[in-house]
């Protein structure tokens, strides 16, 4: 490893070695996990994204809605060189950047401050319509939520809305870890398709399955992938 101040590219392998150096009490294990294979196809491979491009208008957003299980996201930021691999040994310290929850004003590639469930995705509706009105069409905006934030209303009423206004540059990861409380008939994509969503449900863990539902055609429509991965142990 080079000089304490320095970041470096990774790869998928090193991800458990660098969760590794987060310790401490409210990590949220399981959260974080769940999403840790979704989030890295998502940053080696999909978004347009890079450390030295975080004013850049034509990049993509990505909006981490599931913000209470931080320690993948953080990982997977220091593996792509957008912070530090020394800050995750500080992760949740009073001193630290790296709290429980991501601080848009102190970690590095967060578009969001995130943590209260139910704000990514109507966040990202927003963020796509703002793009739409300035005339940037090549930007896509991502939010990655989790199974049980559909439990709360907020997000219904955005997918409610991003369906009948067609916004295609929006994509939503729906990362299943049957953690909800309420049941939906004909499962989770069913309630995106009813509004008009491009949907695809794969498994959370495969790479390839991952990649190919995230760059699937949606000419016209949002897009939702869900994402199942084991169920979260008690």
């Amino acid at each position: 490893m080079t000089d304490a101040t320095q970041t470096y590219t990774s790869a998928h392998a090193d991800l458990a070695g660098l969760m590794g150096l987060m310790t401490g009490d409210e990590k949220h294990g399981p959260a974080a996990t769940s999403t840790l294979d979704v989030l890295w196809v998502l940053y080696d491979r999909v978004l347009r994204v890079s450390p030295e491009g975080g004013d850049d208008p034509g990049r993509d957003r990505f909006l981490l809605s599931k913000g209470h299980g931080p320690m993948a996201y953080y990982a997977v930021l220091a593996a792509k060189g957008f912070l530090p691999v020394e800050w995750l040994a500080g992760f949740g310290s009073y001193d630290s950047p790296l709290g429980h929850h991501p601080d848009r004003t102190l970690v590095p590639g967060a578009e969001i401050g995130s943590g209260s469930l139910g704000h990514g995705l109507p966040i990202a509706v927003g963020t796509a319509l703002g793009l739409r009105a300035q005339g940037l069409d090549e930007p896509r905006v991502w939010t990655l939520v989790g199974d049980a934030e559909l439990d709360e209303g907020s997000n219904h009423e955005a997918i409610a809305f991003a369906g009948p206004a067609g916004l295609d540059r929006l994509h939503t990861v729906v990362v299943d870890n049957s953690s909800a409380t309420y049941a939906r008939p004909g499962g989770i994509a069913a309630r995106f398709e009813a509004a008009g969503w491009s949907t695809l449900t794969v498994d959370g863990r495969d790479h390839e399955a991952l990649y190919a539902a995230f760059t699937a055609p949606h000419p016209g429509r949002p897009h939702v992938v869900v994402a199942r991965v084991e169920p979260k142990s008690a």
